[in-house]
């Protein structure tokens, strides 16, 4: 076992053979096998002394060992219950000093709703690529205290979060993050620091909440728009938006009054823009 508190390629395979872990591609599951990139992850998330981080699959904990030296706490949410038994006595055995800043929650984190202990106030985490987008968007949405964000995904839906208006790859992920955030991307990331090596690159992309658009309607009919905007992608907004707002006309005169042309299309829009159309159409019922 690794004397640096943290796990490599050796290490992480030789606790995979223990517990009878086999990497599988239902959870996403891809252990991060190089210190230099756990380290770096948690560099780049600025967390400190004060901070209680979320880490969601953490897996057999490369990142985690990172997180605990420098953390108040270390919440991890593991859906895969052998993953979750084992890292408690793999944390005990490569950094006892730390061992009693972690807490295990063995849970879906689509469906965690609350956490124990002191509210998170940052989210870090190598997350499966099948969940990813969901995962940081419920998080953002039940956890209002988490200040920050720094997750790896894969590079394609990095590039997809942290778009702006105008980008090809631009889309409802990238708009309903930024209800919450300001999001950036801060780096890419090799597959081969990953076990099993993946098919793809990675990046990390980087949130830091701020306070939402102003609107005179909840978030949930403004993402009902964004959805809507997006299905249709090639329309404009006067025909996107005619199912959501009840009809083309009611659609124009909600873009009309919040200042826009109604032959504009979704992906030319911000989030700020989105809620003005939303709080429109929500003033003209």
């Amino acid at each position: 076992m690794s004397t640096s508190g943290l796990l490599g390629a050796a290490q992480i395979r030789e606790l995979a053979a223990r517990f009878g872990i086999r990497p599988t591609k239902t959870w996403g599951q891809n252990f991060v096998i190089d210190g230099n990139t756990v380290e770096r992850i948690v560099r780049v998330a600025g967390v400190g002394e004060g901070d209680v981080v979320v880490e969601v699959g953490p897996g057999l904990g490369s990142l985690t060992l990172a997180l605990l030296p420098v953390a108040k706490h270390v919440t991890v949410v593991e859906v895969d219950p052998v993953l979750a038994g084992a890292l408690p006595e793999t944390v005990e055995t490569v950094a006892p000093d730390v061992a009693d800043r972690l807490t295990v929650v063995h849970a879906d984190a689509l469906r965690v709703e609350d956490l124990p202990g002191d509210p998170p106030t940052a989210l870090v985490a190598n997350l499966p690529y099948n969940v990813s987008v969901p995962v940081v968007l419920n998080f953002l949405e039940r956890f209002p205290t988490i200040e920050r964000i720094l997750v790896m995904v894969q590079l394609e839906v990095a590039e997809r979060l942290a778009a702006k208006p105008g980008s090809k790859v631009y889309g409802v992920p990238s708009v309903k993050a930024a209800w919450y955030a300001d999001v950036s991307l801060a780096g890419n990331v090799s597959r081969s620091v990953f076990w099993p090596v993946p098919n793809v690159d990675s990046g990390l992309v980087k949130f830091v909440r701020r306070e939402p658009p102003q609107a005179t309607t909840s978030r949930e009919d403004v993402f009902a728009c964004i959805d809507a905007a997006f299905a249709q992608r090639r329309k404009t907004l006067r025909a996107a938006l005619a199912s959501w707002a009840g009809s083309p006309q009611a659609a124009e005169a909600a873009l009309v009054a919040a200042g826009l042309d109604p032959r504009t299309r979704g992906e030319q829009l911000d989030v700020h823009q989105f809620a003005a159309i939303a709080s429109a159409h929500r003033r003209s019922q």
